[in-house]
C-alpha cells in the first residue's frame, strides 16, 4: 500500500455505507487496520443497521441516524476495551451495515414431490412452489449465525439453505392442514397463511423475519385431476336432465340413420325407452324413500297394525348381444320391445323360472308385440 493511501485510511472520519445493490444484505466497512478515531462520524441510512465487533464479539448495534462516536455512546465496546476514562484515538473495530430492508420474490420450490395421504384419494404425489419475503430483524444474531466473518453477503448466498428450509416445513404444514387434496385450488390463502405460521418462528432463530410466504400454485398427477373434476360435475348435475338430453340426442342420432323413416322410428323408439327407463328408476328410488319414511312415520302416527307391503310387480332379465340386462319392470319392456331392443326371439328370465326362454313365449310379455306396428313397406 502507498504512503498516500496509508494518510488516507488514517484521516477517514465518516463511516457510512451506500448500497449500490439491490441484493447485498451485510457489508463489512473496509479501511486501513479498521482503526476508527475518536469523534468519527457515523451514518446510518433507514432500512440499515450498524454494527460494531471487536475482537469477534458484538458490541453496539446502531440504528438510523448520525453520531459521533465516543465513549457515551459505545458503551459496550468501552466495556470490551476497559475504556475508563475515554480511550486514545484511533481505536480499532470493525463494523457492518446491515440492510434490513424487505428482500421480496424470493422464488421457492419443491424438486421432488411431495408424498401425502389423502382420506379420499389415497397415497398421491403433489408439487408447489410460490414466493416469500425476508428481512432482518436481529441484526447481531443474523451475523452470528449466518453471515460470520464474511466481508460482502448477498442474497444468493442464503437462498438456497432458506429454500431448503422452506420446502421441508411446507410439506409438514401442507400435511397438517388437513385440507383435502380437491380443496387445494381454492384455499392457496388459507395454505400460505399456515405455512407462513410454521415458518416463522424456525426463520426467526437465524434473526430473519418472514414477513410473507405466498403458494402460487399446487399441482397434482393428471389422473387425480381428471377424476376430482370429474366428480365435481357430478354433484352439480340434474340426472333427470342428463337422462333427457341423452334421449334426444339417441333421437337425433336415429333421424340421421341412412335407413330413413324406419330408422327414425327405431331411434325415436330407443330414445324414449331411454328415458322411460331413467325415469322408471328414479320414480322408484322414490318410491322407496317414500315407503321407507312413511314406515317409519306409521307406527308414531297410528300406533296399531300396518298394512303388509304392496305385491311388488314382475321383474324380467333380458339377453342383449350376449349379455344379460335388468332387471327390468314390465313398462320398461314395453318400451323396449317398442323401441326394437327386445324382439320375439330375445331370451328373458325372471326369478322363479327355470330357464331362459323366447319372449314370445311368455304369456304377459306376448301381447307387447301385437301392439308394434310393422315397418312401412318400400317405396
Amino acid at each position: 500500500m502507498g504512503i498516500w493511501d496509508k494518510l488516507k485510511g488514517e484521516l477517514i472520519d465518516i463511516i457510512e455505507w451506500l448500497d449500490p445493490t439491490q441484493d447485498t444484505m451485510v457489508y463489512r466497512f473496509e479501511r486501513y487496520q479498521n482503526e476508527i478515531k475518536n469523534g468519527a462520524q457515523l451514518t446510518v441510512r433507514e432500512s440499515q443497521m450498524a454494527v460494531f465487533v471487536s475482537e469477534g464479539q458484538i458490541a453496539d448495534v446502531f440504528g438510523p441516524g448520525m453520531y459521533a462516536l465516543n465513549t457515551q455512546n459505545l458503551p459496550i465496546l468501552a466495556t470490551l476495551k476497559g475504556w475508563k476514562y475515554g480511550f486514545n484515538s484511533p481505536f480499532k473495530a470493525e463494523v457492518y451495515f446491515v440492510n434490513t430492508k424487505n428482500f421480496t420474490d424470493r422464488k421457492w420450490g419443491t424438486k421432488n414431490p411431495i408424498i401425502l395421504n389423502d382420506d379420499r384419494y389415497g397415497m398421491l404425489e403433489i408439487r408447489s412452489f410460490g414466493t416469500y419475503a425476508i428481512k432482518i430483524d436481529d441484526p447481531g444474531k443474523f451475523l452470528k449465525e449466518i453471515v460470520g466473518t464474511d466481508g460482502e453477503f448477498t442474497t444468493d448466498e442464503i437462498d438456497q439453505q432458506l429454500r431448503s428450509i422452506v420446502v421441508t416445513r411446507f410439506t409438514d404444514a401442507v400435511g397438517e392442514s388437513r385440507i383435502p387434496v380437491e380443496g387445494f385450488a381454492g384455499n392457496v390463502n388459507e395454505l400460505s397463511e399456515f405455512a407462513l405460521q410454521q415458518l416463522h418462528p424456525e426463520f426467526m432463530e437465524y434473526g430473519i423475519n418472514l414477513t410473507k410466504f405466498l403458494v402460487e400454485n399446487v399441482s397434482m398427477p393428471e389422473e387425480i385431476k381428471k377424476e376430482i373434476f370429474e366428480l365435481s360435475r357430478l354433484e352439480k348435475i340434474d340426472l333427470d336432465k342428463l337422462a333427457k338430453l341423452k334421449a334426444a340426442k339417441a333421437m337425433e342420432k336415429a333421424a340421421e340413420n341412412p335407413s330413413g323413416a324406419a330408422g327414425a322410428g327405431v331411434g325415436m323408439g330407443m330414445g324414449f325407452a331411454m328415458a322411460n327407463q331413467m325415469g322408471n328408476m328414479f320414480n322408484q328410488q322414490n318410491q322407496q324413500q317414500q315407503s321407507q319414511g312413511q314406515a317409519q312415520q306409521a307406527p308414531a302416527q297410528g300406533g296399531g297394525a300396518t298394512p303388509p307391503p304392496l305385491p311388488q310387480a314382475a321383474q324380467y332379465w333380458v339377453a342383449i348381444n350376449g349379455q344379460q340386462s335388468g332387471p327390468y319392470d314390465m313398462a320398461t319392456i314395453q318400451n323396449m320391445i317398442a323401441g326394437g331392443q327386445i324382439s320375439r326371439e330375445s331370451l328373458m328370465w325372471k326369478q322363479g323360472m327355470a330357464d331362459w326362454i323366447a319372449a314370445s313365449q311368455i304369456q304377459e310379455v306376448s301381447g307387447f308385440f301385437g301392439s308394434v306396428p310393422p315397418p312401412l313397406p318400400n317405396a
